[in-house]
């Protein structure tokens, strides 16, 4: 009975720990942004060439601002849910944003020229960006790719108002149950306070 007693107290304070971690997971990030935030502009070259900035897009109600890359199996794998994204939010005031961090010295898949030839090969709706010099994405907050930061404009600027993952499935969009940044973005459009604020970003650790 004595052993009965004590696993059973061990198990409550292994719960209880699980829950205040998650508490804390889902409560804060580590360094960069926090929802709330305001963020900075940059100025970032397009794969057409242009130089392009948030500022640029006079109508935007906010942006799905995304750290993507080419050659992570899991911004892959979410390329086509990227693109569905820009296309059902981009007329609705929320255009999607893509930019590349990694350094392509690391990575020679993530060159400027390669990004260009992956944009036409999928048929990228959205500019694509290099953040040459790897200045923004410490800026953001970013560890991974595909990393997001939804943000909604507001009279002091660019708020953040969701951080994380696309959705909680990146092997199989039909399975996933979560849609994290379509919620937020739709929830933003009503008016309404974002479901979820902020995930875990699933994916390849960004290249320096």
């Amino acid at each position: 009975m004595k052993t009965l007693k004590i696993l059973v107290g061990v198990a409550f304070v292994i719960a209880i720990s699980a829950f205040a971690i998650d508490k804390v997971s889902v409560s804060k990030t580590d360094g960069g942004y926090a929802i709330g935030d305001i963020a900075t502009d940059f100025k970032l070259k397009n794969i057409d060439d242009a130089m392009i900035s948030l500022g640029d897009y006079k109508e935007a109600k906010g942006f799905i601002v995304i750290f993507t890359c080419n050659h992570c199996p899991y911004s892959v794998a979410y390329e086509d849910r990227i693109i569905e994204l820009d296309k059902k939010f981009k007329t609705k005031g929320y255009p999607v944003i893509a930019i590349n961090p990694n350094n392509p010295k690391a990575y020679p898949t993530d060159s400027f020229d390669n990004m260009k030839v992956r944009a036409k090969e999928k048929g990228f709706t959205f500019p694509y960006l290099l953040d040459d010099g790897q200045q923004i994405y410490p800026q953001y907050g970013a560890t991974k790719t595909p990393h997001v930061y939804v943000l909604e404009k507001a009279e002091k600027g660019n708020m953040v108002r969701y951080i994380g993952a696309i959705d909680n499935n990146y092997k199989d969009a039909s399975a996933a149950k979560e849609k994290y940044v379509e919620d937020a973005v739709n929830a933003l459009l009503k008016g309404e306070k974002v479901p979820v604020e902020i995930t875990k970003a699933i994916g390849c650790s960004i290249k320096a």
